[in-house]
C-alpha cells in the first residue's frame, strides 16, 4: 500500500522545487528515459531519515556545479510504484534501494549512487560526490 499523500507532499516539493520534474508513471518514466540524447539523473526519493538528512539536500547542493544534467527526474518510492518499478528496470542488475541516483549519458547507464553509500552521510558529501561524477561522465 502506498504512503499518504499528504505525509509523502513536502518530500516531494524539496525536489520539485528546485526545478526537477516529478514521474509519477510507468508512461512518464519511459518519456523521460526515451531521449537517449545528452545526459539525465533519474532519483529515486523516499520517505526515510537518509533522503531527507543527506540525499535531497545534497542533490539540491550538486545541481548548483557548474557541470549537471541536462535534465533531472524523480519518482517517489513507496508512492509512484508502477513509476519506481520501471525506473529500477532501466538498471535491473542493481539491486533496488531507495534513495539512489541513476546517472545516464547518451542513453547508457553511467553511474549509480545506492542508498549503502547515501545512508550516514552528510550532505555536503553527497553534493561532491554527485560533482565528480557529473564532472567524470558529462563533463566535455
Amino acid at each position: 500500500m502506498p504512503y499518504d499523500p499528504v505525509l509523502v507532499q513536502p518530500m516531494r516539493d524539496e525536489l520539485t522545487a528546485v526545478g526537477i520534474e516529478e514521474l509519477e508513471t510507468a508512461d512518464a518514466v519511459d518519456r523521460f528515459l526515451a531521449d537517449k540524447s545528452g545526459s539525465a539523473m533519474l532519483v529515486i526519493n523516499s520517505v526515510c531519515g537518509c533522503a531527507a538528512g543527506s540525499a535531497r539536500p545534497g542533490i539540491k547542493m550538486a545541481l548548483r556545479h557548474e557541470v549537471t544534467p541536462d535534465r533531472v527526474a524523480t519518482v517517489f518510492a513507496g508512492q509512484d510504484l508502477d513509476a519506481t518499478a520501471r525506473a529500477r528496470s532501466h538498471f535491473a542488475h542493481i539491486p533496488p534501494s531507495s534513495p539512489s541516483i541513476a546517472l545516464f549519458r547518451d542513453g547508457d547507464l553511467v553511474f549509480m549512487y545506492p542508498r549503502h553509500q547515501i545512508e550516514g552521510r552528510p550532505p555536503q558529501t553527497i553534493a561532491a560526490d554527485l560533482m565528480e561524477a557529473f564532472n567524470e561522465h558529462l563533463a566535455g
